[in-house]
């Protein structure tokens, strides 16, 4: 809105405050899924070292009943 003879853009207060207001309500958001991600991230890294974990397991149990089961 121009309200001034030089042509300079006055600042609605009321506008103002409301973009004010969105953009603090991002940030929340953000730092929110900032966080979440990096729940995920850990969840997948402990998760990765567990299947690592099962399939060395596995191959060692099956290992042992090969060899006590096989033709020797």
């Amino acid at each position: 809105m121009i309200l001034e003879n030089d042509m300079t853009p006055e600042i609605d207060p009321v506008k103002y405050g409301v973009l004010w207001q969105k953009v603090q309500d991002m940030d929340k958001k953000m730092d929110k899924m900032e966080k979440q991600m990096e729940l995920l991230l850990d969840m997948a890294s402990r998760s990765k070292g567990a299947i690592w974990l099962g399939i060395g397991l596995w191959s060692f149990l099956t290992g042992v009943v090969g060899f006590f089961f096989g033709k020797h």
